[in-house]
């Protein structure tokens, strides 16, 4: 037989590319994925307007009690000229954790519903999905945060930080907004119910009142004032006061970032398991 019959009788092998399976089409990497699901997050968080409106609504109320209420009769003994100049950073660390405590309700809210299955059918990872939580938490906050400032401003917060002071005061601030979002994350993961979520959320709400935020460390019982001194959101908010208010703050804004940087990855890790737990 002739080559060429061999040939002929030989079927048609499939060429490299019909057997190439298709990779993922152009624009759909995770960082689409995470851009879609914060901008979902947002959506979601503004046809929700009562806990829209909660979220901004009460730092800025937590500030006026403080100042207006308590005001008077706590002395900080710093000299400021008002008790504002003394509160508004802890306020603002104080309002990234209400603000990043609904994300753990919304990521509880997610698993229960069984939405997470339609997005995996999909091809979107559970990071994405967090990620755009967290994304939107950050969005929520800072606008929260701007809000805060605004009403300071108008009750007689005056700032006297630099340029480069106010720059570092916005990195200390997302971070710690990032942090707080993501440990939010993880507790919606874990809880298995939103309202039991957002009960898990008060201890992290509640870490901003034994700090320095509202009263100096110095005036707080023995066993008391060690914690709150080594405590995450104290050096925190020491830096957000000393450079709001033109002080010298040393090493205390690198401690507050070391302390973002821990939680962070201490609760993406913390996430992921969770996650691969939950939808195996």
């Amino acid at each position: 037989m002739s080559d060429t019959a061999v040939r002929r009788g030989t079927p048609a092998r499939p060429t490299d590319r019909a057997t190439r399976r298709p990779g993922p089409a152009p624009g759909t990497g995770p960082l689409t994925h995470t851009a879609v699901m914060a901008a979902r997050a947002l959506r979601i968080s503004s046809r929700n307007t009562d806990a829209l409106i909660t979220s901004l609504a009460l730092p800025i109320m937590m500030m006026l009690i403080f100042v207006y209420f308590f005001g008077g009769a706590i002395d900080t003994g710093t000299g400021y000229d008002s008790y504002v100049m003394y509160v508004v950073p802890g306020v603002v660390l104080l309002s990234a954790g209400f603000g990043a405590a609904t994300t753990a309700t919304a990521v509880s809210e997610d698993m229960k519903g069984g939405i997470i299955d339609r997005f995996r059918s999909l091809d979107v990872g559970g990071m994405p999905v967090l990620a755009g939580h967290v994304a939107a938490s950050a969005v929520r906050n800072l606008c929260a945060t701007a809000l805060v400032f605004g009403v300071a401003l108008l009750i007689g917060f005056r700032p006297a930080a630099s340029w480069g002071g106010w720059l570092v005061v916005g990195v200390v601030l997302v971070a710690y907004i990032v942090a707080l979002s993501w440990i939010s994350a993880a507790i919606g993961l874990l809880a298995r119910t939103p309202e039991a979520a957002s009960g898990f959320t008060f201890f992290m709400s509640f870490l901003p009142y034994p700090s320095s935020a509202f009263v100096p460390t110095e005036n707080m019982p023995d066993w008391l004032h060690g914690f709150a001194d080594h405590q995450p959101i104290t050096p925190a908010i020491e830096s957000l006061r000393g450079l709001l208010l033109g002080q010298e703050v040393g090493n205390t804004p690198w401690i507050a970032l070391a302390w973002a940087a821990g939680l962070l990855a201490v609760a993406i890790g913390v996430s992921g398991t969770l996650f691969r737990l939950r939808t195996r």
